[in-house]
């Protein structure tokens, strides 16, 4: 039976639970027994003889005064537990055919064994896998089964240009690490288009490129475009693990000998600039003004925004300068780190 309207937090651990109240069991039993016992001395105390109070208690004497001993309740493992019976050579014939095929159960060995001609039923297979199991000498099927997690290992021979965001990984010059990152409008209702954004958090500098959708091909778009516009070179790459930087975005970042790093999954705070850049552009472009709903028409009124953002608009981070002006301090040779990053 399944139980829909409970929270999730139950149902991932109902089955722990279960283990943890089958491991309390013993002490339970042994609870109640001490408090059947301490309720048959209390009817002694009160004057009823031992027969009487074990009637009352509905327990018979004999087993009060065995609980009384001992109140834990005995183990029901037999003393002389069953040998196995098979013989070395079917145990390895097991332990090959379950190494050749791994996800197969104990029906299908037994056909095998049979067919090698070892005479032995289904449930004997079973317990020789189970031994198997416990030595660990075989992997059990469920972990076979189980999707495989994170980038532990690829279904495909070929390596990844794409690399995982070490950690504590911090530009130190501009171009050295450009986040872009994609930003969805609705210019119009019903009408959503897809804004791709570029930000070098150490220069603070910005551009960005109107899409109707977020493809790999748009996205290269944006990587050519800042490749060409940017006034420093662009020596490295940081997205996020969305579809519109796999594929052709990747093999364009590998073709130009450009560095891709990935965040890792659920770090959001690790591409916190370009997020906070992508605020700008909401609030201070497409919230400000009277856009046209059309993305040919549109480009040119991100580019001059984009030309507003890096020679206008003064940063506090970069003590009130520009991108363009900070740029210029960089190239007099009076470098100065921004404070926010």
């Amino acid at each position: 039976m399944q139980v829909f309207h409970l929270p999730g937090r139950v149902s991932r651990t109902a089955q722990l639970m279960s283990r943890l109240i089958g491991a309390k069991a013993p002490d339970s039993e042994a609870a109640i027994r001490r408090d059947i016992v301490h309720r048959w001395r209390q009817a002694i105390r009160e004057g009823l003889c031992a027969a009487a109070a074990a009637r009352a208690v509905g327990v018979p004497r004999a087993t009060l005064y065995r609980w009384e001993k001992r109140p834990e309740p005995l183990s029901r493992r037999p003393l002389r537990v069953r040998q196995p019976r098979w013989s070395p050579a079917l145990a390895e014939a097991v332990e090959e055919l379950r190494l050749d095929n791994p996800m197969w159960g104990k029906r299908k060995i037994a056909v095998l064994l049979a067919r090698e001609g070892f005479m032995t039923s289904v449930s004997t297979v079973g317990r020789i896998l189970r031994r198997l199991v416990a030595r660990g000498a075989v992997v059990p099927v469920p972990l076979l089964r189980r999707k495989p997690g994170g980038r532990r290992f690829r279904y495909n021979n070929k390596e990844r240009h794409a690399r995982r965001l070490p950690k504590g990984l911090r530009p130190s010059l501009p171009g050295q690490l450009v986040q872009i990152d994609t930003l969805f409008i609705n210019i119009r209702p019903g009408k959503a288009i897809k804004h791709f954004t570029a930000y070098d958090p150490v220069a603070k500098w910005t551009l960005g490129k109107v899409a109707a959708s977020a493809t790999a091909t748009n996205a290269t778009a944006l990587l050519d475009k800042l490749i060409a516009e940017a006034p420093f070179p662009i020596t490295g790459i940081q997205v996020d693990g969305g579809s519109e930087f796999k594929a052709e975005f990747e093999t364009a970042c590998q073709i130009r000998g450009l560095p891709l790093f990935v965040l890792p999954p659920k770090s959001p705070q690790l591409n916190g600039a370009v997020e906070r850049n992508q605020g700008c552009w909401r609030y201070e472009f497409y919230e400000s003004y009277d856009l046209p709903h059309r993305i040919d028409q549109l480009q040119p009124f991100v580019d001059a925004f984009a030309h507003r953002f890096n020679h206008v608009r003064p940063h506090e981070a970069l003590d009130m300068k520009t991108p363009a002006e900070y740029l210029q301090s960089i190239s007099c040779g009076n470098l100065q780190q921004s404070h926010m990053y």
